[in-house]
């Protein structure tokens, strides 16, 4: 990412990037891209779909100019669940950003007297279009209590051991099993990735995502080979990762494979 804008330079205008990436898990620099984007005079936009709720983010303290997400992946809504959108301080009282305005990003104090012209609301409330469901947005502001409960240093140091733990009984099925030439595509340093760990095999990859779910592990499959696996810190325990490691034990062996549970 950084070499790409120091070769692009001042033909720049926005770095949009996944602040962890959805098929390998990575967990991007983020200060350093945002550093090298500024210099080059680009904004910087994050998209924290795969983030929020699962990595420490400080969008402000880091100087991205903006960023969304969703809220069904670790921020447990459900599917549907509200978006999320984020815009520096130091871009709300500007007037020179373009954008689609609605009644809801109207100012609060003057919104119901219907005036001519638009007056923005302050912050990332100036995008808002229309009102949130409140159907969708009571079990969203029950998950974010839970998370404040939690803590998000807690639960990054849980996610920290969980991983851990998970990575290194990954590593010890492939070296048993040699033949299925896998690998972990997620990055070995602790610090530069989230609680997903992406596991590639050339061989025998959908045999062995069958397997686990027979077994009860609920883990992703994406092509080609990969199965992403995501202790989440708030509701995953350390027996889940044993569960893992008893399951791919028994990978390979003489018992039948069964059809994956529906």
């Amino acid at each position: 990412v950084l070499k790409q804008i120091a070769l692009l330079g001042e033909r720049l205008s926005v770095v949009m990037l996944g602040a962890v990436h959805y098929y390998t898990g990575s967990f991007f620099d983020i200060p350093s891209v945002v550093e090298a984007a500024h210099r080059v005079g680009a904004l910087v936009g994050l998209d924290l779909a795969h983030a929020a709720g699962n990595v420490p983010l400080e969008l402000h303290a880091w100087g991205v100019d903006f960023a969304c997400w969703c809220s069904y992946k670790y921020l447990n809504s459900g599917p549907g669940g509200p978006a999320g959108l984020f815009v520096h301080r130091k871009h709300h009282a500007r007037q020179d950003l373009g954008r689609l305005e609605g009644w809801w990003g109207h100012e609060a104090a003057t919104r119901f007297e219907m005036p001519r012209d638009f007056v923005p609301a302050t912050g990332a409330q100036a995008w808002q279009l229309s009102n949130a469901q409140v159907m969708a947005m009571a079990p969203h502001a029950v998950a974010l209590e839970l998370h404040d409960r939690a803590g998000m240093e807690a639960l990054r140091n849980k996610s920290l051991a969980l991983t851990e733990m998970l990575e290194a009984v990954l590593l010890d099925f492939l070296k048993k099993h040699p033949e299925l030439k896998g690998r972990i595509l997620t990055p070995s340093n602790p610090r530069r990735r989230g609680c997903q760990l992406s596991l590639f095999l050339e061989h025998r990859g959908r045999d062995l995502f069958d397997h686990l779910h027979h077994h009860g592990i609920l883990a992703d499959w994406r092509n080609p080979g990969t199965i992403r696996m995501a202790p989440v810190p708030l509701y995953n325990q350390f027996a889940d990762v044993l569960a893992v490691q008893k399951a791919l034990g028994s990978f390979g062996s003489k018992e039948q494979i069964q059809a994956p549970l529906p």
